[in-house]
């Protein structure tokens, strides 16, 4: 479901996926009614909103989160659990693109999102299927060679937790013939995202959080002293907004709108596998995506299933058909599983930036955003949310440095982003093909 329809219709069950399905049971929140006042106002309750809304509360303040469907609708409720340490955008390129000291910093923080995640599963006791481990799976020598780039580069930042891989090596954590090799990140991880979405807004409620579902803005002002959110049924007041609309903003705040474009991606969910098919396909229970331009990405599910995804849909909207766009990509990789029946398949939006850095800012003085985590949410919103929220209490020092990171536009405006992307895409593909 686009995030037009719901504002349009206020239809806002979760999305048909295996993790709706499978989610821990989680109460329904009225909607927001009549002018009430806050201390801080989040827009969005999925992970960026939780993450910031948590820490703030943790730290004693009067936080409300107002969402426009359920808690983890969106992203934070779709995506394919894994915990990726880093940002889109390689440590390599940020350090060509904005120098060796943003660098630096960046390399200081890009396993905070995975620390935060663990630690937050283990003060509220979360029951979200936390496995550990994370391969980077390469097809190609150029492949090999990038990654071999990257752990040495993480590795002068005294990053040490990731290990290369030869062919052989890999078929020990990936049964399949297509893969030259990889990386094993052992600080990485996966986990079913909704049920973290779901646990960290009853850990932010038992400290006196407040989180309206069914609630759609219309409106912000940003350029009062005190923000205000205006919604179909009521407003709040507050002395601090955080908007964390990320893919699903819509069109409520023109300012942010032209900074990122929807982009959704496909996943499916086989029936279980059993523990002995489950093991013969991914022997360490690791999660997976490759390293290509538009890539696979896999793990196993708590029940045993096989969860996949792949494909991009510029532009937000959803395949006519996901399981044709995503099974041939199964298939390659597991030809083993062609007569595997598919239980679930669903499709969910991010957030991409021109830059593929994430972006954190502020509108006016009092309004704080962050968005554009281009396909690295789990880990990187999590982060954000503790630098907001850091921001907020008055230590802007790490919120500093990511606001002065310069952004781009998508060249041609709103109009042409989605062809201009496609035609990127094409080229990074045929390099994949290629193996340059």
């Amino acid at each position: 479901m686009a995030r037009q329809d719901f504002a349009a219709t206020g239809i806002t069950p979760h999305t048909s996926s295996y993790y709706a399905a499978s989610a821990n049971p989680s109460p329904e929140r009225p909607a927001l009614s009549g002018d009430h006042e806050i201390d801080i106002c989040i827009v969005g309750a999925g992970y960026s909103g939780l993450s910031t809304g948590l820490h703030l509360v943790e730290k004693g303040y009067k936080v409300a989160i107002i969402e426009a469907a359920r808690v983890g609708w969106g992203a934070s409720g779709r995506n394919g659990g894994q915990i990726v340490n880093g940002l889109n955008a390689s440590l390599q390129t940020i350090r060509k693109r904005y120098g060796a000291d943003t660098a630096t910093f960046v390399a200081g923080l890009v396993q905070e999102g995975g620390e935060i995640i663990r630690e937050r599963i283990k003060t509220y006791n979360i029951q979200c299927d936390l496995k550990e481990g994370n391969v980077f799976a390469a097809f190609t020598g150029a492949h090999m060679r990038d990654l071999e780039e990257r752990v040495k580069l993480w590795e002068s930042y005294g990053i040490k937790n990731q290990e290369m891989l030869d062919k052989d090596q890999l078929r020990r954590h990936i049964n399949s013939d297509v893969y030259a090799g990889g990386v094993i990140d052992h600080s990485g991880g996966h986990m079913h995202p909704l049920n973290l979405a779901l646990g960290e807004a009853a850990a932010f409620e038992s400290l006196g959080g407040t989180i309206y579902e069914n609630t759609v803005v219309t409106s912000v002002d940003t350029d009062a002293p005190r923000p205000v959110v205006r919604t179909r049924g009521g407003t709040m007041t507050c002395k601090t907004l955080v908007l964390c609309g990320n893919a699903y903003l819509g069109h409520v705040v023109p300012a942010l709108e032209s900074r990122v474009m929807p982009v959704s991606t496909q996943m499916l969910a086989t029936e279980p596998l059993g523990d002995a098919r489950a093991h013969d396909l991914l022997p360490t229970d690791v999660c997976v995506e490759d390293v290509r331009y538009i890539l696979d990405y896999y793990r196993l599910s708590g029940d045993k299933r096989l969860i996949f995804g792949g494909g991009l849909v510029y532009g937000g909207t959803d395949p006519h058909d996901i399981k044709a766009k995503i099974l041939p990509n199964l298939h390659k990789v597991f030809p083993q599983l062609k007569s595997v029946k598919i239980d679930y398949a669903w499709s969910g939006n991010f957030a991409l930036s021109f830059s593929r850095v994430p972006q954190m800012g502020r509108l006016g003085d009092n309004t704080y955003f962050a968005h554009g985590y281009s396909g690295h949410g789990v880990t990187g919103s999590h982060t954000f949310g503790r630098i907001l929220a850091e921001a907020i209490s008055g230590d802007r020092t790490r919120f500093d440095v990511f606001e002065k990171v310069p952004w781009f536009p998508f060249p041609g405006g709103r109009m042409f982003r989605v062809p201009y992307s496609v035609v990127g895409s094409w080229w990074y593909a045929l390099r994949d093909r290629l193996g340059v």
